[in-house]
């Protein structure tokens, strides 16, 4: 399935399963309110942020009633200041109640993660080098979050297992050896790109002569990434891993290296603060 597909897919099977985690049988509270009570709402940011998962959210109130109208004040990418309204809703108040948490929750989180990656992104503008993202992700939000690191303007790793090779220590070993495991993999599946895990100078130099696509640094120090991209002199492109925070993230993207690959990105997400607030109602 291509990527595209993929997403589509997962914007469907996320807004189910949202729904049904939060809903369940049906939500009593929002019985409370007159059936034939209609609303407006507005959603508002209380931060600077970037704006990730509109797809999502229409998806959600599209399933859960498809009378209420969403009209959407910025879209996916957009960066937010406080106080700004995103999205305003009209509907049925009760649907509107209902679809609330789920709603905010993955709009939250998205636009966390899209935010956090923007923000790293402009630290290291200057330099020219790419910012990628794991698989260390939210479980069953991958390529919810990955999608978000786009908008906040970050480069996808690969996507799971299946879609590049990544020979990490433990294939080395199991294989014989880096020349070894890049010869299999070139046999196994001579399209897909092949990265090699390397925790030396050694290694890196194993890996260049093996015809590596890509080279993983994992927990160089700057001296010695440094001399890594003076040897590697554009043979193979060069990924820095490990360690990498605020702190030390310019540091590394100024010894050369072409991407850094950041768990943080996903991993260690802040949810945007985000508030849905009732501003009308009336009778039909």
């Amino acid at each position: 399935m291509q990527y595209r597909e993929a997403l589509a897919e997962d914007i469907r099977t996320s807004a189910a399963r949202l729904l049904a985690e939060d809903v369940g049988p049906g939500d009593i509270t929002a019985q409370l309110i007159p059936a034939k009570q209609w609303a407006w709402a507005r959603v508002v940011t209380r931060e600077n942020a970037v704006l990730c998962g509109v797809a999502w959210v229409d998806e959600l109130y599209r399933r859960l009633d498809p009378s209420v109208k969403l009209h959407w004040h910025a879209a996916d990418g957009d960066a937010l200041a406080p106080e700004e309204t995103i999205l305003e809703l009209e509907g049925p108040a009760r649907s509107l109640m209902t679809g609330e948490r789920a709603a905010l929750n993955l709009l939250q989180t998205l636009s966390g993660t899209a935010t956090r990656t923007r923000d790293y992104m402009a630290r290291v503008a200057d330099t020219g080098v790419a910012l990628l993202d794991t698989r260390k992700t939210l479980p069953g939000l991958r390529l919810a979050q990955k999608y978000a690191v786009t908008c906040g303007g970050g480069h996808n790793h690969r996507l799971g297992l299946h879609d590049a090779f990544l020979i990490k220590e433990n294939h080395i070993t199991a294989c014989g050896g880096i020349a070894e495991a890049i010869t299999a993999a070139r046999r196994i599946a001579s399209d897909l790109p092949v990265e090699v895990e390397v925790e030396t100078l050694d290694e890196l130099d194993a890996a260049l002569c093996a015809g590596a696509d890509t080279i993983m640094l994992d927990n160089f120090d700057l001296e010695t990434l440094r001399e890594a991209v003076t040897r590697t002199a554009g043979r193979s492109r060069l990924e820095a891993s490990g360690n990498v925070s605020e702190a030390t993230l310019r540091d590394i993207a100024k010894t050369g290296v072409d991407c850094i690959s950041i768990g943080e990105l996903t991993k260690d997400v802040k949810a945007v603060d985000l508030s849905m607030r009732v501003v009308r109602t009336e009778t039909r």
